[in-house]
C-alpha cells in the first residue's frame, strides 16, 4: 500500500494523491462547467518531488518537464477537452511522452482563470494595484474575470505602455471609448465577448488576452477601449502562483517553462 506522507512529515516530498486531493479542493474544480478536464489528466509517479509548471501542454513543455526532473507538470491547457480524441499522430506523440518519462500531467482551466488568490485575473489585478475589485467577466453564468479601478487615472497609451511591461508583450489597443483609463475590466485568454458586460458595467477599458474579429466593431460602439495583451501572456500568472503555493503548502521546488505563442 502507497505510504501517505503529510506536508507536516516531510517537507518537499508529497504522495500524488494527496497532492490531487488539496488541488482539487482549493482550486474548486467542480465549481464551473468548463470543457477542460480539469485535474489529474495523466498519473505519473506516486510520489511528487519537483513541480514544474506551464501555460500549454505540448510535446515539448512535456519533454522540458522530463529533463527539468519534475514528476508533476502543472498547466492551464490540457490535453483533453469534452470530446474524444484517437491516440495519433501529436496527441499520441504527447501522451507516449508524459507516459515514458512516468509524469503527472494536472491541467487547470477555468478555475484557475477565476481563483481569487492564484487566477490569472486576481494576480493582473494584484499587479496592476486594482482598487475596489469586484466579480466580472461572465463565463457560462459564474464571474471568471474582475474589475476595479487605477489607483490613478492616466492616458491610454500609457496604460497600454504599463501592461506591455507586465506581460512582455506589445499590446493591440483598441481606442474605442475615452482617452484615459481609471475604470478596469479583466478577462484573461479569450475575454473579448465582455465588451458589452464592460459597457454596461460603466467600465473605460478591458484588459483581455487575444482579439476575435467578430467584436472588432463592439469596442467602437459600446465606447469601451481594449487593449489586447496576448491570450498567452494574459495566463502565465496563474500557473506561476499555483506552483508557488504548492512550494509553500508542500516545500516542493518549481520551475516555470516559458513557450511564448505571440498569440
Amino acid at each position: 500500500m502507497t505510504e501517505i506522507v503529510s506536508p507536516q512529515a516531510r517537507r518537499g516530498e508529497v504522495d500524488r494523491d494527496t497532492l490531487v486531493r488539496w488541488l482539487n479542493e482549493y482550486l474548486k474544480l467542480d465549481a464551473y462547467p468548463d470543457p477542460s478536464l480539469n485535474g489529474l489528466q495523466i498519473a505519473g509517479t506516486e510520489v511528487i518531488r519537483r513541480v514544474a509548471a506551464s501555460v500549454d501542454t505540448s510535446v515539448k513543455t512535456l519533454r522540458d518537464a522530463a529533463d527539468s526532473g519534475a514528476d508533476l507538470l502543472l498547466v492551464h491547457h490540457g490535453l483533453f477537452w469534452g470530446q474524444p480524441l484517437a491516440v495519433t499522430g501529436p496527441h499520441r506523440e504527447r501522451l507516449r511522452t508524459a507516459l515514458m518519462a512516468d509524469l503527472n500531467l494536472y491541467a487547470a482551466h477555468i478555475p484557475l482563470d477565476a481563483h481569487p488568490e492564484v487566477g490569472n485575473n486576481a494576480m493582473m489585478a494584484r499587479a496592476l494595484s486594482l482598487e475596489g475589485l469586484r466579480p466580472f467577466g461572465d463565463w457560462r453564468g459564474h464571474k471568471i474575470g474582475l474589475c476595479g479601478e487605477l489607483p490613478f487615472e492616466q492616458s491610454l497609451q500609457d496604460f497600454a505602455d504599463r501592461v506591455q511591461k507586465l506581460t512582455g508583450e506589445i499590446c493591440l489597443v483598441h481606442g474605442g471609448g475615452q482617452p484615459n483609463v481609471r475604470r478596469l475590466g479583466i478577462v484573461s485568454g479569450s475575454g473579448a465577448g465582455a465588451i458589452a458586460e464592460a459597457a454596461a458595467a460603466g467600465l473605460d477599458t478591458l484588459l483581455t488576452g487575444e482579439p476575435e474579429h467578430k467584436h472588432f466593431h463592439d469596442a467602437f460602439e459600446y465606447g469601451v477601449n481594449v487593449v489586447y495583451a496576448g491570450h498567452y501572456e494574459t495566463e502565465v500568472f496563474g500557473v506561476r502562483a499555483l506552483a508557488a503555493r504548492l512550494e509553500e503548502e508542500f516545500g516542493l521546488p518549481w520551475q516555470f517553462l516559458h513557450h511564448p505563442t505571440g498569440l
